[in-house]
């Protein structure tokens, strides 16, 4: 068994007890615990009460987060001729079209999002197996196929966050990072919430948010109480 260093014995006992917190409280915690040398990334993660395995309980989206995730993040757009020109100018990382198909097939998968007008969809197509895995396939549900690709690849790089339920009906994201003042985290936290509230299939019964939890990639995770998460 991995012996358990000082400062992470200090931080678990810190939160220790603490269940059901407010969003700030869980903020200040949180943030008060996160004591890595790098600028850690605050993550939430839910718990739905959903099978995901149903179609009609499948819960996917986006959310613009109000103050971006603190990260940069790397957009390659599948694309031809003036659309390839506009995500160019909109700032994307990487254009391409079968060159670009050749690059992933070759391990380059340099990139956090990945953006694709209709047109290409057949190339894109062809790396469903090593897109797919890695949650980067475009698709019409989130916003990466579409013809506005230069409005697109400013969401992915202003903040825009994709999520979608695992197969225990379980969503993380980050959320902000350690170095964000506690009521850009808060307003962060709360506008994920309520996109996920949103999201709410026509198939889930019951209770639908069971859980939400907030962590710190380093840190131990507490508990937010769901009521004060999504203001009701």
């Amino acid at each position: 068994m991995a012996k358990i260093g000082k400062r992470t014995r200090a931080a678990r006992e810190a939160v220790s007890g603490k269940e059901n917190l407010s969003v700030e409280d869980a903020v200040a915690l949180i943030k008060a615990q996160a004591s890595a040398k790098f600028d850690e990334t605050v993550e939430i993660a839910m718990n739905l009460g959903i099978d995901p395995r149903h179609a009609d309980q499948m819960v996917r989206g986006t959310v613009n987060l109000p103050n971006g995730t603190g990260k940069t993040v790397r957009v390659a757009v599948f694309a031809r001729g003036g659309k390839a020109e506009e995500a160019e100018q909109a700032g994307a990382d990487i254009v391409g079209a079968e060159d670009l198909m050749e690059r992933i097939q070759n391990g380059q998968i340099d990139f956090d999002r990945c953006i694709a007008t209709p047109d290409m969809m057949p190339v894109v197509g062809r790396l469903g197996k090593i897109l797919g895995p890695r949650n980067l396939m475009p698709n019409p549900k989130v916003g990466t196929v579409t013809m506005d690709v230069a409005q697109a690849v400013k969401d992915a790089k202003g903040g825009q966050v994709q999520f979608k339920a695992e197969k225990a009906g379980v969503i993380h994201a980050g959320v902000g990072k350690a170095s964000f003042d506690d009521a850009q985290l808060a307003e962060n936290i709360r506008a994920f919430v309520d996109a996920v509230g949103k999201a709410k299939p026509a198939g889930a019964k019951g209770t639908y948010m069971e859980k939400v939890s907030l962590a710190s990639t380093m840190g131990p995770g507490v508990s937010i109480d769901v009521t004060n998460a999504t203001g009701n």
